[in-house]
């Protein structure tokens, strides 16, 4: 049996707020709308960005829910990567957005030659900003 990963989902504090993070500021687009799913008390919204494969599936659950649990920043959940062409630009177009810089930009080993940097999305969960060359 083959199994193929296909997206990661995370537990969001607030649909909304997570929506516009992520589509506003990281510039992701929704692939499937957002939907009640009544079996978990819950719903989800799937997203994606431009020219990626990657989907990422926001989950919202209510209190009464199986799913529900106290929310906990990240969780065991390490960080999302994104890739961008000029991390500097980034990191200054996210400064306008008044989005905080945890990690500011530095460079990954003296070979490889990537810079990185890191947000936290609303939910406290780490966002790596991976410029590779």
């Amino acid at each position: 049996m083959n199994f193929r990963f296909i997206y990661t989902g995370i537990r969001v504090k607030n649909m909304d707020e997570s929506i516009k993070f992520y589509t506003e500021v990281l510039g992701m687009e929704i692939a499937e709308e957002r939907e009640r799913t009544e079996p978990t008390k819950g719903e989800g919204v799937t997203l994606k960005s431009p020219n990626s494969n990657q989907l990422l599936e926001l989950n919202f659950y209510e209190s009464d829910s199986l799913f529900c649990a106290p929310y906990e920043n990240g969780e065991d959940l390490d960080h999302l990567a994104f890739d961008v062409e000029n991390l500097e630009s980034a990191i200054s177009d996210l400064r306008k957005k008044g989005i905080e810089i945890v990690v500011e930009p530095y460079q990954i080993g003296a070979t490889v030659g990537w810079k990185e940097a890191f947000i936290k999305d609303p939910n406290g969960i780490w966002i790596e900003l991976l410029q590779r060359k």
